[in-house]
């Protein structure tokens, strides 16, 4: 298993946000600049980190974008969710995926995955953006 870049930018643009919050919107240019990400890669994460009620942005001078809500209500298991789709280790543990062509009953791997799968869920739903933020994970 392995988190995607687009999901690393998306949590990494939300803490730029958090930090940044006191000085209102902060425009795509800000933020890619100080997080050394590309402002045309950045564009496609931030339109689903809005589509996915993350953040909220405004045109125009001084438009830009801030977090939605606050820091310490955006799960970080939610955010790597919305950007990547899955964070489950193998195939079948998508959701909505097709049968595995092995009967569960048979696959005497199924509760190991299932275990990896619970163990990092239960991990990254126990830090927010703000935990993030504010160097709360050890």
């Amino acid at each position: 298993m392995m988190i995607s870049t687009r999901g690393r930018y998306a949590l990494r643009i939300l803490v730029d946000l958090a930090e940044n919050q006191n000085e209102g919107y902060i425009t795509l240019k800000e933020a890619a600049d100080r997080q050394e990400i590309s402002e045309k890669y950045l564009e496609s994460i931030v339109k689903d980190l809005v589509k996915g009620q993350f953040i909220e942005g405004v045109r125009g001078k001084g438009g830009g974008y801030r977090l939605s809500r606050p820091a310490e209500e955006i799960n970080v298991l939610d955010v790597l969710q919305s950007a990547d789709g899955t964070i489950a280790p193998v195939a079948c543990l998508e959701e909505g995926s097709a049968p595995c062509s092995r009967r569960a009953a048979v696959c005497k791997t199924l509760p190991l995955w299932k275990g990896l799968d619970r163990v990092v869920s239960e991990y990254l739903s126990g830090f927010t953006v703000r935990d993030l933020a504010e160097d709360k994970v050890q």
